[in-house]
């Protein structure tokens, strides 16, 4: 299969087979198909230190400003947002988006690539055509409508990799796009130069590149939602023990390498015959599947992922995240609140050239059960 081998090609071009990954942030995501020709994109965030995140929107007609390559706040590339976005943003930076939407159905988000991520040179002179690796998404969301416009557009823009003082260094990041039409991308800065790649699982997670995750998908061809065959030994019949044993043998640990295989299982296997809208409900079930039990994964003091700091903490699942991509609509879910809290193109002020920001620090609510 063509992507197969530029897979491998890119992979030896890297130098990565027979290398080792570097760990990771546990981020999961993922493409659902609606039954009316819809999509939803569904993603979680983990991180050892506290985002504080926010929803966001950006309105048309805002001007925004990237960050140089010598971490000079806003004396990069200057541009106004071209269209509405709606998203999260994270460390107190209200400009800086993780995870967005825009009201063109384009979507996406920011994933930790440490140990794999290096970002452009800027020559001298060019300080006015950079934004930070911070920015990407927001830069990439508040001018592009499709994946074929960012193909186009994102080359003529440099991103460098200086460091972002909330984060206490550089945001070693890459980043999955999916517009209406149901294209996906994967956007990596890898040994300073730009890399697109289309990736038509939808699927994505953290190091290492896109390129050795398809290859290693294809060792988990035998998985199947549907029961094995019965066994037959000699006339004995072995029928399975358990319903799942078609997906006997699905990695379940928290490696980026098992939760992609993963994602792209229960993602293939979900139901199609819903509408874009009950695909949000499936969306989050299947997101479920990457929450992370606190405690699960300890960051031992000192360490690069996330801020550690001095003492040992461990990652959660800070929030997830459904965007319904044909009918606009951006559902939240945080970790202190299970409940839903949505952004609805149809019901916001899209026009008006500023940044609004809306806490997510809403009572939980419980409904009382009575006789």
């Amino acid at each position: 299969m063509p992507w197969r081998r530029r897979a491998l090609g890119v992979l030896a071009a890297l130098g990565f087979m027979g290398g080792q990954a570097v760990p990771a942030q546990a981020c999961t995501s993922f493409v659902l198909k609606g039954s009316d020709g819809g999509r939803v994109y569904g993603r979680t965030m983990e991180f050892g230190q506290p985002l504080g995140s926010q929803a966001v929107l950006i309105q048309r007609g805002t001007l925004l400003r990237g960050n140089g390559p010598d971490g000079g706040i806003g004396n990069g590339l200057a541009w106004t947002s071209r269209y509405a976005v709606v998203g999260l943003n994270a460390l107190g930076l209200k400009d800086v988006l993780p995870d967005g939407m825009n009201e063109k159905g384009l979507a996406g988000g920011l994933l930790y690539f440490a140990g794999y991520a290096q970002f452009q040179s800027v020559p001298s002179g060019q300080t006015k055509r950079s934004i930070n690796s911070a920015q990407l998404l927001t830069y990439v969301l508040t001018n592009f409508a499709s994946v074929e416009e960012v193909k186009r557009g994102l080359p003529k823009v440099l991103v460098n990799g200086a460091a972002i003082k909330a984060f206490g260094g550089p945001l070693p990041i890459h980043m999955t796009l999916h517009d209406r039409t149901g294209q996906s991308l994967s956007v990596e800065y890898i040994k300073g130069e730009l890399t697109l790649m289309d990736n038509p699982t939808g699927t994505y997670t953290n190091d290492p590149p896109l390129p050795y995750h398809l290859a290693a998908a294809g060792n988990y061809a035998n998985l199947s939602a549907m029961p094995p065959a019965e066994l037959n030994v000699n006339g004995l019949k072995l029928p399975p023990a358990s319903t799942g044993g078609g997906l006997h043998g699905l990695p379940g640990d928290f490696l980026s390498t098992s939760r992609f295989i993963r994602a792209l299982m229960l993602s293939q296997f979900a139901p199609t015959n819903l509408t874009t809208k009950q695909q949000v409900g499936t969306a989050f079930r299947l997101l479920g599947q990457f929450d992370l039990p606190p405690g699960s994964i300890l960051l031992p003091p000192g360490g690069a992922f996330g801020g550690a700091g001095s003492t040992t903490t461990y990652e959660i699942t800070e929030w997830t995240v459904a965007a319904d991509q044909k009918n606009l609509v951006y559902y939240i879910q945080t970790y202190d609140n299970p409940g839903l809290r949505s952004l609805n193109f149809d019901q916001l002020p899209l026009d008006g050239g500023a940044i609004k920001v809306m806490p997510l620090d809403q009572p939980v609510q419980v409904t009382v059960l009575k006789p």
